[in-house]
């Protein structure tokens, strides 16, 4: 063969790989924006989709709550400031789309600049940030699940078979019960839509008053630590802009919290543990910064720590049967704090850490055109031959 003819094999080989990498790459693009449109979620305890404008069959602990939940701004929904709540039916939604999504949160964003975030922990946590324009939500319901209004435009809860939940507005707006029975909420330019679910009886007092913490603010942020197949999994929700949390097993014993708060405002976040992930839930300690917190026993003790001379910190344990048990802390002021509950007797000596997602979002990105890679190493092994051939 000669050199004319050796250049026209090599020459051939780069178009063929070359189309086969576009032709990958034009599946990929397809494949992307397919997902767009239509995504399956599935996680330990939470189910859903995405479909056009719509979150649908949003399942926790494997019952249905809502068939969908839509959102639009007010002015692309065609209501006004003095909207009646009770007369939002139907809401068609704003376009969605999957931002980032991570072991324990799905991030989502809507056309209208809203922003959803959907969490697989044991409540099931849904949080709507309106995004800087006013908006406008609809839930509807799931079959057999019904809703009714509670306090004046404060909240909403919803009860099904086994599990029941509670819509809560933080900021200024309103959510109320439509006239189709579906859950619809209004909120201003910065406020936020919550919705937490419950097991049969998980309603308690107690949780009451964790709602009404996230509620007026007091309570900036959630996290759950769980165990999942062995390795310690965490999840955090956080229902401000202002706020980034991580959350880490230091040790068998030891699970720390760290929060970064851009004011110097302090704040109550509410950590639940499994015991495997402390050790023990009769002891536990808690140090602030590598300070002893002093030890709260109610929620008004809490939020009087905020603004004090010192941190304050209270825990409370769910039923026996479930081994897992609720830390509030307390931070007395910001920007960065740690705080480290630890089981009795607890010793420092792993390293398997698990750090939580915050509603700040992640994203892995990769560059490179598919197929890239596989036409480097034909061309390198084309070009070698080449060479090798034309030296003869």
């Amino acid at each position: 063969m000669n050199r004319n003819a050796v250049v026209a094999v090599l020459v051939a080989a780069m178009l063929g790989v070359s189309l086969v990498a576009a032709a990958g790459a034009g599946a990929s693009s397809a494949e992307s924006s397919a997902t767009t449109q239509s995504e399956t979620y599935a996680g330990s305890h939470l189910e859903f989709e995405t479909s056009g404008s719509a979150l649908t069959n949003y399942a926790v602990g494997g019952e249905t709550l809502f068939s969908s939940v839509a959102v639009d701004s007010r002015s692309n929904a065609g209501v006004g400031a003095g909207i009646d709540l009770g007369a939002v039916v139907n809401l068609e939604g704003a376009g969605l789309s999957v931002s980032a999504e991570s072991q324990t949160k799905t991030r989502i964003e809507s056309e209208s600049g809203a922003t959803l975030s959907a969490h697989d922990n044991e409540r099931g946590i849904l949080v709507v940030r309106a995004g800087g324009d006013a908006q406008v939500v609809e839930a509807q319901l799931g079959e057999n699940v019904q809703a009714s209004a509670e306090g004046d435009g404060e909240r909403v809860v919803v009860e099904g078979g086994d599990r029941n939940g509670v819509f809560l507005v933080i900021g200024d707006g309103d959510v109320t019960v439509n006239e189709e029975g579906n859950v619809a909420a209004s909120l201003e330019g910065e406020s936020t839509l919550v919705f937490r679910s419950y097991g049969d009886g998980e309603r308690t007092d107690e949780t009451k008053g964790e709602e009404q913490l996230i509620a007026d603010g007091s309570a900036a942020a959630e996290v759950y630590v769980e165990q999942r197949d062995g390795e310690t999994v965490a999840d955090a929700v956080t229902y401000g802009e202002d706020l980034t949390l991580e959350a880490k097993q230091e040790s068998e014993r030891r699970v720390d919290v760290t929060v970064d708060r851009a004011i110097e405002e302090g704040t109550i976040v509410m950590t639940t543990v499994e015991e495997e992930t402390v050790g023990t839930l009769e002891e536990l300690e808690v140090r602030v910064d590598g300070e002893a917190a002093a030890q709260a026993s109610s929620h008004s003790e809490l939020e009087s720590a905020i603004g004090s001379e010192e941190s304050a910190y209270m825990v409370r344990q769910h039923a026996e049967a479930d081994a897992t048990a609720t830390v509030y802390v307390a931070f007395n002021h910001f920007s960065e704090r740690t705080a480290s509950i630890d089981g009795s007797g607890a010793e420092d000596g792993t390293d398997d850490d698990a750090t939580a997602d915050d509603d700040s979002g992640s994203s892995a990105e990769s560059d490179g055109l598919p197929g890239f890679g596989a036409l480097a190493a034909l061309l390198g092994l084309l070009g070698t031959g080449v060479v090798s051939r034309l030296r003869r």
